[in-house]
């Protein structure tokens, strides 16, 4: 797989700004700040590169406020690293495609992978089929 390389200038001028803050820069949008995504099947992209991440079908209201998912679309869609910058240890979930900061995996989510993947709205787009 090619990675999708472009500089801070030009993320930034594809994505809007609170889209460059969360992925190019490994920010958070606020919980329940992000519109709901449409119902119905489809899967969820990565809004920098298009890459797809997740399905529908792996979705689950944590009511944490923000998008959450119990697997990847496949286990090269995303990649994890640690995380201190909060002096707390996580595990940050990024684009395998482009290195977008998406979120978080957490060990506390629903059957049958038992993980949450909490991933922020504005760093996704949804097709519906």
């Amino acid at each position: 797989m090619n990675k999708t390389v472009r500089t801070d200038a030009e993320w930034a001028e594809q994505l809007s700004p609170l889209a460059y803050k969360v992925t190019r820069k490994g920010g958070t949008e606020r919980a329940f700040s992000h519109e709901s995504f449409p119902d119905g099947p489809g899967q969820f992209h990565c809004i920098c590169c298009d890459a797809q991440l997740f399905d529908r079908s792996a979705k689950f209201d944590s009511g944490t406020g923000w998008p959450s998912f119990f697997k990847p679309h496949t286990e090269s869609a995303v990649t994890e690293r640690d995380d201190r910058k909060l002096f707390v240890k996580r595990t940050e979930v990024l684009c395998s495609q482009c290195d977008a900061h998406l979120g978080h995996v957490f060990p506390d989510g629903p059957p049958p992978t038992g993980l949450r993947y909490c991933i922020n709205g504005v760093a996704l787009t949804f097709r519906s089929g």
